[in-house]
């Protein structure tokens, strides 16, 4: 690489790490101005609050995955901590099914096994649009190693989530930052 070519490349990644400070600000102050019931998660503090009309509700700690690649080449996909503005899609019971995705037992070292279990998420898991799950502690599947986070997405104690979760519904928003 030329001393140019270099040059190039530290000056687009300044701009992503920038772009990336600034939607991370945003996601923040959007959360502050929301005035509705939604959950507002510090990804790199690793708190997740319940907030409305600028009252905390409950902090909760909660682990964000790593970032990974995953899956198998040439089929692999980058899971990066999620940021910005989302909202729940759904929220699952014990008694929901969850499909896990396939590269989650390659990435356990587990041989291939059912694709959708129930109790995959644990007691109360929520999905949010975009595919990011916060789920607690599993009772079936991949997911029961208590040492494990799934890439891309949050894991919070399972009795937080049991206490937030019947105030949740569709549509609500989620601001991680």
């Amino acid at each position: 690489m030329t001393a140019v070519e270099r040059q190039s490349a530290d000056l687009e990644l300044a701009n992503h790490e920038q772009q990336l400070r600034v939607m991370v600000e945003l996601a923040k102050r959007q959360a502050q101005g929301d005035k509705e019931l939604h959950l507002a998660i510090a990804v790199d503090s690793g708190v997740m609050y319940l907030e409305r009309e600028g009252a905390l509700l409950r902090e909760m700690p909660v682990r964000v995955g790593p970032e990974r690649r995953v899956g198998v080449a040439p089929d692999t996909v980058h899971m990066a901590a999620p940021r910005g503005s989302r909202t729940v899609e759904r929220i699952l019971t014990a008694d929901s099914s969850w499909t896990v995705p396939a590269w989650v037992y390659g990435d356990r070292h587990l041989a291939p096994g059912t694709a959708s279990i129930k109790g995959a998420l644990g007691d109360a898991a929520i999905v949010l649009n975009g595919g990011t799950v916060i789920y607690g502690n599993p009772t079936a599947g991949p997911l029961v190693d208590s040492m494990y986070v799934l890439p891309g997405s949050i894991r919070a104690r399972p009795e937080d989530l049991r206490a937030i979760v019947p105030n949740l519904r569709p549509g609500t928003n989620v601001y991680l930052y």
